[in-house]
């Protein structure tokens, strides 16, 4: 079998097998074995994933979505409202100008930050696999393409010879 993709890579691909990517090789190797070579990123990717960096995108998820904002400014409007008009004098637990809400809102953005950012890294890896398999794929198309067109070349010779 490793002698017929050695001779498939290089009357596909112009190169030996060994020299291929693993991508390519990958496509070789389907070509060979008359499968598919497309998989389901989205699924092999969550599977890998840990409990912390499914809980950061769920917190990701929510820290920006309209929901968060949407409470949190109704959070921050009660606070103020709270502090201001119906605890007035000594019994402010934060009276204006608020220091201890804005350590609340400093800290919640020193947490929340790298939060998102690893979230964001996480999809860009998961990108990269998406573009890894959108190649593979197209170049097997390609690949097959070019087959079935010598096929039809040859097909064509030989009714012309007739």
């Amino acid at each position: 079998m490793k002698k017929y993709f050695e001779n498939l890579a290089r009357a596909l691909l112009n190169q030996p097998y060994g020299e291929l990517s693993s991508g390519e090789q990958k496509v070789i190797e389907s070509i060979a074995e008359h499968r598919a070579v497309s998989e389901n990123v989205n699924q092999t990717f969550s599977e890998s994933l840990t409990f912390g960096q499914v809980l950061a995108d769920k917190i990701a998820a929510f820290g920006g979505s309209w929901s968060f904002i949407a409470l949190f400014f109704s959070f921050i409007i009660g606070w103020m409202v709270v502090n201001t008009v119906w605890l007035i004098g000594d019994t402010a637990f934060d009276p204006y100008p608020f220091i201890l809400l804005n350590l609340g809102l400093s800290s919640l953005a020193a947490f929340q930050a790298p939060i998102i950012m690893m979230s964001q890294n996480r999809q860009a890896a998961k990108d990269r696999l998406e573009q890894k398999a959108t190649y593979e794929i197209n170049l097997k198309l390609e690949l097959e393409l070019m087959r079935l067109h010598e096929k039809v070349d040859v097909l064509q010779k030989e009714i012309s010879n007739r």
